[in-house]
């Protein structure tokens, strides 16, 4: 029997002694896992656990934790070994933390509890699961614990007991961990995406830093288990601890509420969370059905050219018109359930092949649903608690609807462009929105409309004002988290945010502003406050890279905090006119900033040409008008008591949008781009180009087209491409971003392009070489539409090619093209670098400004003189030797082929010589030989040859071409 370290033993003890060893023996464990095999990896493997893709040392000269616990023997096995000793421990931890803070009637515990044995299991996961094994579970299972950690961290401290020196010490830990992710975060950046020498080592040291306070938080318990007793005996017991604080229970309570921000005092219910769940993702549908609108409208101008008629379906949110009828009003509100179901019928529209018929149920869904929220906040007027908790439905359903879309590349599963073979979700999601909203309308209406509404000071007309600026900015700048971050790129090298990880700025400024707007209203609502928000529209309006997007986020933040006081001013007068009149100077502005780019092809078009500020200035008056209008308002007297369970529902939304985010980050940590991108034939020294107009990304059966475009792209193998008609950063085109998916699933770098502020149709760059610099140019358009260019260097096999990506402006547009030829063509011949022209050129070859952009003025060369069957898409080249030449048909993808050539960039002195001849000599210049003339590495897939595949093939000459110099 081993013997008791204390001297007065009960009878029948075997063994007994103080809880805090379990902590100690954590700690103690935990670290020697870590430590020992940062010793003998340093020890033993010095240079190769420093070593990253770009560097090593001594550029590099401290190793990561991943370098130092992976995959190298004998390190991987000390610190496999010591974890596995560490989770008997830990699991003790766990176990004694849930013992010391239950208490009858208690959920929380159990849930902490539960969190702390999902966080020691995941542990194991990405511990003895590397990424050279399985990298797809190893990020899960890390991905897993670092959002599990979260939770953790708050409700230990939320459950600490009346212990100060141990709540303060969690407080700091904790803060001290979360704040290290910004640095991490930041020096990860520098390091992959701008492979600052270096940059690897300084995120070294934060990774350590929060391994060590990772487990030194948990080293606390020391403080709290010093009063438990473990005691193995024949008659089990647990002994009490005895509170020793001299601080009040109040005081300390006090404190950690604020730490944990009060989340942890929910009194949780299931019936409340499924309330909230039910709320959120209700929310989620209104905004995923609206924003499904303005796609499925933009199909019919793009084949029309010009104003279709079915623009008139943009007019489908005045439906809140209707209840200025007090009759109708009374029935909606009577039968908010039916008009709820009635607007699901916008998410049914998938399964309707015809465009027309498709536009027409989903502007019935909007119709319905404008009506249906409308009616529903209206109707909830007479009791704060459970207005303010639609209006948090809404708004919280806006940062699900923009987290949802960032998992799915800037698309939204459920919109009516969906379907299952491009990645739609559309009957899990109708499901869902069934029950959801079966019980968000299970409680009856509070307010029929039947009484007169009361007079509560302030204009209904003016309310409507504010609400229309509110929506336009909420839905144009926050649908989605990557649009904002278009607006302030400005090219390489990269000096601004980028949408993956950066995008979480967005969510996170509108979930704190949203919060921020809920606990202090009056502030919100003060004219220094607004003032702040006017300054952050300008800055975002007038400047690029990060100061553009600190603007950004402070507009963002103001949105969301002001969008509360706005919607619960408007539900409580007339929804005809707050609502309804809204949603139709909502209409406008989304018209008006469409026609400051599409001017060439709209009534009145040229006196708003290119007046984004002009857009942002009338918004933020819109909203100005708004909060005016707040100031005559007054609240009901007498207020009703609040209850004590008034405010969870704040609580249970705040815990939502907590949720949100961590699955925001859960998938930046997932997209985050690998930048170790190889070209297809490497070995031949090969670039594979293309240009390509994908038409916004709508096929011709208004389906989403970014999976088909990177099927063809692959399968062809094209290393570099230009992409025309991008631009999608505008609610008429669903603030989407082709060029994250593609790039992402091709593994490519991207540049975007001159921004959706910059009024131009969109032009991009996709490359599988570095892209070391690139600059954005608006060719002189007096007349038409404005023409981008894209003029990059990228680092091809050692050497610096340039690419060039041009769209040039519209057959009309006589002189516009000629001054654009020329601009392009001075751009082209100020590099003396070998260079590559993607474009769109709308001229006959041998022609007019063809004679420019093939001149000495540039010094470009046709990839194919002749070829006389083009009249948009063209690639020219220089300094380089061309191998190949094909033209590939669109399917039903866009309205424009593919067309690749293929280059060898010269590097040995003898392939410089033969290009340096080939530049003067045309006709070896333009000497064609059959494929099985030229190496493999040159040669396209045979995959298109005849038919083809999916309606893809080689089209006009019927086979690529292929060039070859005589000897």
């Amino acid at each position: 029997m081993v013997s008791s370290t204390y001297k007065d033993k009960p009878s029948g003890v075997l063994f007994a002694f103080s809880a805090k060893w379990v902590s100690y023996a954590h700690t103690i464990i935990a670290y020697t896992a870590f430590i020992s095999a940062l010793v003998v990896g340093i020890s033993l493997h010095y240079h190769k656990i420093v070593e990253n893709e770009f560097y090593g040392y001594p550029q590099e000269w401290f190793p990561s934790v991943s370098a130092t616990i992976g995959d190298r023997y004998p390190e991987r096995s000390f610190f496999q070994l010591f974890i596995a000793i560490t989770s008997g421990p830990r699991f003790a931890l766990v176990g004694l933390w849930y013992l010391l803070t239950a208490r009858p009637g208690k959920v929380l515990p159990k849930f902490v509890a539960g969190v702390g044995l999902f966080r020691t299991l995941t542990c194991g996961g990405w511990t003895y699961v590397t990424s050279t094994d399985d990298h797809d579970w190893h990020d899960i299972f890390m991905i897993s614990y670092l959002v599990a950690t979260l939770p953790w961290t708050l409700g230990c401290i939320a459950l600490s007991p009346a212990n100060p020196k141990a709540i303060k010490y969690r407080k700091h830990i904790a803060g001290a961990f979360f704040g290290t992710l910004i640095p991490l975060v930041y020096f990860f950046i520098q390091h992959k995406v701008h492979r600052v020498a270096g940059a690897y080592t300084t995120y070294a040291f934060f990774e350590w830093s929060l391994i060590l306070l990772d487990v030194a938080f948990d080293a606390v318990t020391v403080l709290d288990f010093s009063t438990f007793e473990i005691v193995v005996r024949d008659v089990g017991g647990l002994s009490q601890g005895v509170n020793k604080s001299s601080m009040s229970s109040a005081a300390l309570e006090k404190q950690k509420a604020k730490a944990t921000g009060g989340i942890f005092d929910i009194k949780f219910t299931w019936r409340e969370t499924i309330d909230t769940i039910a709320e959120v993702y209700h929310g989620y549908v209104f905004w995923s059905i609206l924003t499904g609108l303005g796609l499925v409208i933009w199909y019919f101008p793009l084949w029309f050219m010009g104003i279709s008629g079915y623009e008139a379906l943009v007019m489908s949110t005045i439906s809140p018109l209707l209840l200025g009828i007090k009759p109708l009003r009374s029935f909606v509100t009577s039968h908010l359930r039916i008009c709820h179901f009635l607007s699901l019928t916008g998410l049914l529209a998938y399964l309707v092949e015809d465009p027309i018929y498709r536009l027409f149920i989903v502007g019935f869904g909007v119709s319905m649903s404008c009506l249906s929220w409308s009616a529903q906040l209206y109707s909830e007027n007479v009791h704060e608690t459970r207005l303010e908790s639609k209006v948090l439905a809404w708004l919280v359903g806006l940062v699900l609807s923009s987290t949802t879309k960032f998992a799915w590349w800037t698309n939204n599963p459920i919109w009516p462009i969906m379907h299952a073979e491009n990645g739609g979700q559309n009957e899990i999601g109708l499901l869902l929105a069934v029950l959801a909203a079966w019980r968000f309308t299970r409680r009856a209406p509070l307010n029929t409309g039947a009484a007169k509404d009361e007079n509560l000071g302030g204009s209904a007309f003016l309310s409507a004002l504010g609400i229309a600026g509110l929506f336009f900015g909420l839905h144009s700048l926050l649908s989605d988290s990557s649009t904002m971050v278009s607006w302030v790129w400005d090219g390489y090298p990269v000096q601004g945010p980028l949408a993956v990880p950066h995008g979480w700025f967005t969510i996170a400024a509108m979930s704190v502003g949203l919060l921020t707007g809920l606990a202090h209203p009056s502030l919100v609502k003060t004219w220094s406050v607004y003032g702040i928000g006017c300054v952050g529209a300008a800055v975002l309006t007038s400047y690029a890279n990060w100061f553009g997007y600190y603007g950004g986020l402070v507009l963002a933040f103001y949105l969301m905090a002001i969008a509360a006081p706005f919607l619960k001013n408007a539900a409580k007068k007339s929804p005809a006119i707050t609502f309804g009149l809204g949603f139709f100077l909502y209409n406008v502005m989304v018209l008006f900033h469409v026609w400051v780019v599409a001017y060439a092809f709209v009534p009145g078009g040229p006196y708003v040409r290119e007046h984004t500020d002009w857009v942002m200035i009338t918004v933020m008056l819109l909203i100005g008008i708004g909060v005016f209008n707040l100031t005559f308002t007054r609240s009901r007297e007498p207020r009703p008591p609040q209850s004590s369970t008034s405010s969870q529902h704040q609580k249970y939304h705040a815990s939502a949008l907590a949720l949100i985010n961590m699955l925001f980050l859960a998938m930046a940590y997932l997209r985050f781009p690998t930048n170790d991108y190889v070209p297809y034939h490497a070995d031949s020294q090969i670039i594979t180009a293309g240009i390509w107009t994908i038409h916004f990304s709508l096929d011709n059966d208004m389906w989403s087209s970014e999976k088909r475009i990177r099927n063809l792209l692959k399968e062809l193998e094209v290393d570099v491409v230009g992409l025309l008609e991008s631009d999608l950063q505008r609610i008429i085109m669903g603030n989407r971003d082709t060029t994250q998916f593609l790039a992402h699933d091709l593994g490519m770098y991207v540049d975007y392009g001159p921004g959706p502020n910059k009024h131009t149709w969109g032009a991009a760059l996709l490359s599988k070489f570095p892209i070391v610099n690139s600059t954005h140019h608006l060719l002189p358009s007096p007349v038409g539409e404005l023409a981008p260019v894209i003029h990059a260097t990228l680092k091809c096999y050692g050497e610096l090619v340039d690419v060039f990506v041009f769209h040039s402006g519209q057959e009309e547009d006589v002189e516009d093209r000629r001054l654009q030829s020329e601009y392009a063509s001075k751009l082209m011949g100020s590099s003396p670098r070998p260079s590559i022209l993607l474009s769109y050129l709308v001229t006959q070859p041998q022609q007019g400004n063809y004679n420019t952009y093939v001149s000495d003025l540039s010094g470009m060369h046709d990839v194919e003189p002749g070829d006389w069957d083009r009249w948009c898409e063209y690639i020219l080249y220089k300094k380089l030797q061309r191998v190949a030449y094909a033209r590939v048909s669109r399917s039903t993808i866009t309205d424009t082929e593919l067309q690749v050539a293929k280059f060898v960039v010269p590097r040995r002195a003898e392939e410089k010589a033969l290009v340096s001849v080939l530049e003067k000599d045309e006709q070896a210049r333009n000497w064609k030989v059959q494929e099985d003339e030229v190496p493999v590495g040159w040669r396209f897939p045979a995959l298109f040859r005849g038919k083809g595949v999916r309606g893809h093939r080689y089209h006009v000459f019927g086979e690529p071409y292929y060039y070859l110099p005589r000897n």
